[in-house]
């Protein structure tokens, strides 16, 4: 059994250990050390990166044997290892598991709300909670937490049985029998817990709530700690300068400007809807007088290509077109992949929906319809061909 340094010692950075094994895990070498300080991916915490020596650690993994598998680019040559931690990474990791703890406490203590779950993201980490949290309530936690993190409280390590840990007032009920790791924040929190933390309160900087959404019947509460509080509020700046350099405002004034650009928006797109209605009826009524006389089975037919008209256009002005009597219609749009449209007139006995079909087996795209009237689209052969197709299948 793999003796686990980062649980008495977290902020350990190098250690010497010996090679017991090498073995393979999903295709790649692994390696078993008789020691270790690399975390392996557990309890929603990622697993630490590294190297021995010049040999990359990749993953590390806690198997279901309760061995511990180091992941490398290649095998060592040598039994004697000495192994470096990536301190950036396990710090970040410190900063956010503990300050989970701390963030989970504070709604179970001040709102009696339970965590379900945590996850450590690359970006930011989130808790599951048990119920539904309003905004009052998320901001009173994080008022909480941050108090906590600010008085510097130590953060504890012991360890102790399990029938010992449940009479201790646990946060959560440890499922696991036998001895069990307790992480201690002195006076708000105790948590059996097998990752790495800060070994004061104070070394997490600061915990920043970020979102929180309904989350199968609780919510879920997106947080940023330490170093990734500070990276999310530069990247908010930069967002706001950006849009106060484009709108002309102040920053205070920005919600208001977006406001007006929405409502600017929306009228502009009413009257661009209005303008390509009026279109549409002009180049359907062009189309429809320009279509000559009925064909050998009765029916004017419409085929035509319209550059620069999107699938709801085309739709548009063959409707209207087909609003008369006798009338079968195909139009599409340029360049491709095409959109393209098919209809007839309700005088008409004409499967539309049977002619795109035949279209788009033969100029490939999809879609659908009814009788009267079908549409598709990612139609790649050139306008031209497909043009032609139509034509012969409407005879």
């Amino acid at each position: 059994m793999t003796e686990r340094l980062y649980y008495t010692d977290p902020y350990l950075r190098e250690f010497d250990a010996t090679l017991l094994d090498t073995t393979s895990h999903e295709g790649q070498t692994a390696l078993v050390l008789d020691r270790t300080a690399f975390y392996p991916t557990s309890g929603g915490q990622p697993a630490d990166a590294g190297a021995f020596g010049d040999v990359r650690v990749l993953d590390v993994v806690d198997t279901d044997e309760g061995q511990i598998l180091h992941v490398v680019d290649r095998a060592p040559s040598t039994t004697t290892l000495h192994g470096t931690i990536d301190w950036t990474r396990r710090f970040d990791h410190m900063q956010q598991h503990t300050g989970q703890h701390v963030l989970s406490a504070a709604f179970d203590r001040l709102f009696g709300v339970r965590t379900e779950s945590f996850h450590l993201g690359v970006e930011y980490s989130t808790i599951d909670l048990a119920r539904e949290v309003s905004a009052k309530e998320i901001d009173g936690a994080e008022r909480e937490a941050n108090r906590i993190v600010w008085e510097d409280r130590p953060v504890g390590i012991r360890f102790t049985s399990s029938d010992e840990a449940a009479a201790m007032g646990l946060r959560k009920a440890s499922k696991r029998e036998g001895t069990l790791r307790l992480i201690d924040v002195e006076g708000f929190d105790l948590s059996a817990c097998g990752g790495t933390h800060v070994a004061r309160t104070g070394a997490i900087g600061i915990i920043a709530v970020a979102a929180a959404e309904r989350f199968r019947g609780g919510s879920r509460v997106t947080f940023l700690c330490g170093a990734r509080a500070l990276a999310g509020y530069h990247g908010l700046l930069d967002a706001v300068n950006g849009s106060v350099r484009v709108l002309s405002v102040l920053p205070a004034e920005l919600p208001g400007a977006v406001e007006r650009l929405q409502g600017e928006g929306k009228d502009l797109r009413k009257q661009i809807k209005d303008f390509q209605l009026k279109l549409a009826a002009q180049e359907a009524d062009q189309l429809a007088d320009g279509a000559g006389e009925p064909d050998a089975n009765g029916r004017r037919v419409v085929v035509s290509a319209l550059p620069g008209w999107d699938a709801l256009g085309l739709k548009t002005i063959a409707s209207r077109i087909i609003e008369r009597p006798g009338f079968a219609v195909v139009l599409i749009s340029e360049p491709a992949p095409a959109a393209i449209v098919v209809g007839r007139s309700s005088d008409l006995s004409l499967d539309s929906g049977a002619i795109l079909r035949r279209l788009v087996e033969m100029h490939g795209g999809k879609g659908g319809g009814r009788p009267e009237l079908a549409q598709g689209g990612g139609l790649t052969s050139s306008s031209a061909a497909v043009l032609q197709s139509a034509r012969e299948l409407l005879k």
